[in-house]
């Protein structure tokens, strides 16, 4: 049981490194006028054009910045909100059991 619940969590964290090398598209710097160039490789991932509106948001742990395509932001907060009832759902199991 115990091993059963080790590799579970090992796969888990090779799931999350995976994620993020994915999520990767490079450094970038911020010019004089608080630019940056968002990479093109980025760019055409998330269909990013000329004109489109994002969203900026701080880290919630001041750790960096998150952008957003304006039109995904809905989606994002839906996707969000779905995934903390499940969290909640889970820790009330675990509180009851």
């Amino acid at each position: 049981m115990i091993s059963a619940t080790m590799n579970e969590k090992h796969d888990s964290h090779n799931c999350c490194e995976d994620e993020l090398s994915h999520s990767f598209f490079g450094a970038v710097t911020v010019g004089e006028r608080g630019q940056i160039v968002i990479p093109a490789e980025a760019r055409n991932e998330l269909g990013l054009r000329a004109g489109d509106k994002m969203l900026v948001l701080r880290h919630p742990l001041h750790k960096g910045l998150m952008i957003f395509k304006f039109d995904s932001v809905r989606e994002f907060i839906d996707e969000f909100a779905n995934y903390l009832k499940n969290v909640e759902g889970a820790a009330s199991q675990e509180d009851e059991g």
